[in-house]
């Protein structure tokens, strides 16, 4: 099994279409570019409501 394959299969995030999935290395860095916070970061509740911004994280890790 590959890296991306194990990446992926423990991935939270829902935006299933995302072209860096189970890239986390990328995924991190498009979010860190951005000034969010990746959705695997977040609990699901969190993550279901797609705010990636900082703010939000601290709400949900809260």
């Amino acid at each position: 099994m590959s890296c991306v394959e194990k990446n992926i299969k423990g991935c939270t995030c829902t935006y299933t279409a995302c072209l860096r999935r189970g890239k986390c290395c990328e995924c991190v860095a498009y979010h860190r570019d951005k000034g969010e916070i990746p959705g695997c970061f977040f609990t699901k509740e969190g993550e279901a409501m797609w705010d990636r911004s900082v703010a939000n994280f601290i709400k949900d890790r809260g």
